[in-house]
């Protein structure tokens, strides 16, 4: 959620993030009800005021009390107002993010590695997962329906190892220490906290989050599962319950950063891709991912963003894998992110690149929402920044080494870094 104090005092910028986002809103309306409300607070405190006093009479300090009520009444549903236009207001972009309506805007950063060459025509994964009978999306479609997938065999043996790999390094001291003296980073080499999370969170949470209006107004009718009788929602990352692990907390200043590695099964409608990707797993209902989340103080925020691109690179890197890192424009970050980079992964079988990876600075948008908080000294309570960052997205990881890591015969390579994880296989037959 946006400041409205920031709004009222910065009402052009404010507007000139809407319009760069592509967002139609009325800054002028939201403000009117923001008026409305400082008036209705105004009159009340006068009200209480004198009320306090005594010196009316008796008659009187009742009709003061009734008038308080009304007042608070009116206060209460003049807040509302203005939550209620606040709310789809996305976050606003940092200074450095292009500006651009969509995807074609996006800004490729830099390239890691090279394009795998092949003496023979590269396959797309799903042949090579087929023939190998370690992915079987017939069946899932008749168990679940379309944009469902068994992982079998060595398939599901990658994503232990992929699980394995990730959590090992992103908890060890030495790894993160190296990433921060690699990058130059002014920050603590303070390893990330493993954690697996709910998957079902209350319609509060995942609104602070900055998701929920993406739902609609019947809840869950885009990209998000709404589970009415229960009342609750199912995440699409698990971004989205460990963000509110902070809800209402003032933290330790010396306690920050706080850094999480969270696995959980994450839950997508993907109804915005209809009739893409339909077979295979790249676009699933359901699909397992590591992501990491960061809490810290708002002056070291970019600096953590760099942190956390730095560790999706590392882990790439680790694994071999041909890649691409992109700066997401004004048009394409999400709602509740400032400032977005995503990886790419070369997919030799599509003869494309597809995003694989994503990590984003927050800022304070979601932490204004679920009021987290730090305290330095005895100094007053500031907003934190929060972040997040993809580990690990296990289907989509999967599909680029079956691609990356192909043989002639239909064979995979198990890149050197998993083989520790696979009991020391160097292939999949």
């Amino acid at each position: 959620m946006l400041d409205i104090k920031f709004i009222r005092e910065n009402p052009d910028t404010v507007k000139q993030a809407m319009k760069n986002r592509g967002v139609d809103v009325d800054i002028d309306a939201i403000l009117n009800a923001d008026q409305v409300r400082l008036d209705v607070l105004q009159r009340l405190e006068e009200r209480r005021s004198a009320h306090k006093k005594g010196t009316a009479p008796s008659d009187d300090l009742k009709k003061e009390k009734q008038e308080i009520r009304e007042l608070e009444e009116r206060l209460r549903t003049a807040e509302d107002a203005v939550d209620a236009a606040l709310a789809p207001l996305p976050n606003i972009p940092l200074d450095d993010t292009p500006v651009g309506a969509d995807s074609s805007a996006n800004v490729v950063v830099r390239e890691w590695g090279t394009k795998p060459e092949f003496a023979f025509t590269p396959k797309h994964y799903l042949d090579i997962a087929e023939k190998l009978g370690i992915v079987d999306t017939e069946t899932a479609g008749t168990v679940s329906g379309t944009r469902f997938g068994y992982l079998l065999g060595g398939a599901a043996m990658l994503e232990f190892a992929l699980l394995h790999y990730a959590v090992s390094r992103l908890t060890d001291e030495s790894f993160v220490d190296g990433l921060v003296h690699a990058a130059g980073l002014p920050l603590v080499a303070k390893p990330f906290l493993p954690v697996i999370p709910p998957v079902l969170i209350r319609p509060e949470m995942m609104k602070a989050m900055g998701f929920s209006e993406r739902a609609g107004a019947d809840r869950g009718n885009d990209e998000i599962y709404y589970l009415p009788k229960d009342e609750l929602y199912l995440v699409g990352t698990s971004e989205q319950s460990v963000g509110p692990y902070h809800y209402g907390r003032i933290l330790n200043a010396e306690d920050l950063p706080l850094r999480y590695v969270a696995f959980s099964t994450c839950f997508r409608r993907e109804s915005g891709a209809a009739g893409k990707d339909t077979r295979g797993i790249l676009r699933v209902h359901q699909f397992d991912k590591l992501e990491m989340f960061t809490v810290c103080e708002p002056a070291a925020s970019t600096d953590e963003h760099r942190l956390l691109l730095a560790a999706e690179e590392a882990l790439m890197q680790g694994l071999g894998l041909h890649y691409r890192v992109v700066r997401l424009c004004t048009g394409d970050i999400s709602p509740a992110s400032a400032a977005t980079y995503d990886i790419e992964t070369w997919m030799p079988g599509q003869d494309e690149y597809r995003e694989t990876h994503s990590c984003s600075n927050t800022t304070d948008y979601q932490a204004r929402a679920l009021k987290t908080r730090f305290r330095k000294a005895e100094r007053k309570p500031e907003l934190a920044h929060m972040l997040n960052g993809t580990a690990s997205a296990m289907g989509r990881m999967i599909i680029a080494i079956l691609e990356q890591y192909q043989n002639e015969d239909g064979s995979v390579r198990v890149p050197e870094a998993l083989r520790p994880y696979m009991g020391g296989r160097d292939t999949i037959l």
